[in-house]
């Protein structure tokens, strides 16, 4: 069955083909009346716009790019916050009547595909989510002047507005909450030090011990459960009276509970234990974990109204996000 066309509409309403291109573009130089017929007429033949020509003459995709900088395997982990971002934003893309397109750049070819997709146009803009080391797509969507918004601060300097959450004042938090509860070596496990997250949990932990006169002890994990794990088991083999430990993401907190546990170790009355952000798992590990929660829906969804906002008005502000320690019973 041929697929009804625009000279088919406009024979139907008893109107020209430009008026029909004008109801169907949203265009208001025509009268209610004949928007009326012309619709009727759309939908007694069931006719469908042509996506590709009517970008030609609007100029706009109505698609943004979600451009996740992981690799498939990293994203389909146990790690929900992907999944939670994706979700989120693309709800928010949906409610501004906008489809998101989900991209990966693990790897330089995939980056370089991205890089000459975006170029060519496909998407009105790129919403950057996961950005690590010196990722030059920031600077490139920059160079190629698309609108561009970064769920978290990008690791490169670039004049890009993001939405992030306040990571150091959050880990900052888990640290004083250990102090207060009378802990006296506490440990970390930081995430990948080429992620802002990364980097920024470690600052809060290190000011606060800082602060208090006690020295860091650091591990190194990947924000995978089994680095927790690792990373636990050599913080225990490098100093053995730690009492508490801040991973900085549940997945690792996690990790680093059951190294704690076959090493022999109670929680919390041996090794308190506090994570970061609050994912749903947080709450049935035994014991529940407490935590740093960390708004991923709302801050996805924010990240996609700045964005918005960069289409309507050319310029948006970055904005940072609070957190909240939740307290549970593993400290």
């Amino acid at each position: 069955m041929r697929r009804p066309t625009l000279e088919a509409v406009a024979a139907r309403a008893g109107v020209s083909r430009s008026t029909v291109s004008r109801v169907v573009n949203g265009q208001p130089t025509v009268t209610p009346d004949i928007r009326d017929v012309v619709m009727r007429a759309v939908d007694e033949l069931g006719y469908v716009p042509n996506g590709a020509a009517r970008n030609l003459v609007t100029q706009r995709t109505d698609s943004v790019a979600l451009v996740v900088s992981e690799s498939p395997n990293r994203l389909l982990s146990d790690d929900p916050t992907f999944a939670t971002v994706i979700r989120a934003a693309s709800l928010e893309l949906e409610a501004a009547g906008r489809q998101a397109v989900l991209l990966l750049t693990g790897s330089s070819d995939s980056h370089a595909r991205v890089e000459k997709y975006i170029a060519g146009g496909y998407v009105d803009g790129v919403m950057l989510v996961s950005s690590h080391g010196a990722d030059l797509l920031p600077v490139a969507l920059t160079r190629l002047r698309v609108p561009a918004v970064s769920y978290g601060r990008p690791t490169v300097p670039v004049a890009m507005p993001y939405v992030d959450n306040d990571n150091v004042s959050g880990a900052a938090d888990a640290v004083r909450h250990l102090l207060e509860r009378g802990r006296r070596r506490i440990a970390t496990i930081a995430g990948p030090l080429d992620t802002i997250g990364g980097q920024d949990r470690l600052t809060g932990y290190r000011d606060v011990l800082r602060d208090s006169d006690r020295r860091s002890i650091v591990a190194v994990g990947d924000f995978t459960r089994e680095s927790g794990a690792v990373a636990m088991r050599q913080l225990l083999a490098d100093d053995p009276d730690l009492d508490a430990v801040f991973a900085a993401n549940d997945l690792m907190a996690i990790g680093a509970m059951r190294a704690l546990r076959l090493a022999g170790r109670r929680i919390p009355d041996d090794v308190a234990v506090v994570g970061y952000d609050d994912i749903e798992a947080a709450g049935y590990t035994d014991p529940p974990l407490t935590t740093v929660h960390s708004p991923h829906a709302e801050q996805a969804a924010a990240t996609v109204r700045l964005l918005l906002n960069l289409f309507e008005e050319g310029r948006a502000d970055s904005v940072i996000m609070p957190t909240k320690l939740v307290v549970r019973h593993s400290s």
